[in-house]
């Protein structure tokens, strides 16, 4: 199975989708993704709205400090 992080215009796309009030099953439809993705990315937010440039600039501070283990 491939795996591939969020790129900001799929969490662009997640923000407006989620501010739409679209379900996490409908998001992860509409970008293809798998569903707990979508979950697992919005239960990250700090606050209560998910924000595609704070949720990236996370993502790249999360990865600074991450440990490759040769998967």
């Amino acid at each position: 199975m491939s795996y591939t992080h969020l790129r900001i215009i799929e969490r662009s796309k997640l923000e407006i989708l989620h501010e739409q009030g679209k379900s996490s099953r409908a998001i992860a439809k509409e970008l293809g993704r798998h569903p707990l993705t979508i979950c697992r990315e919005l239960e990250r937010t700090v606050s209560s709205e998910y924000r595609a440039q704070q949720a990236q600039e996370a993502y790249h501070e999360r990865r600074k400090t991450s440990v490759f283990t040769g998967k």
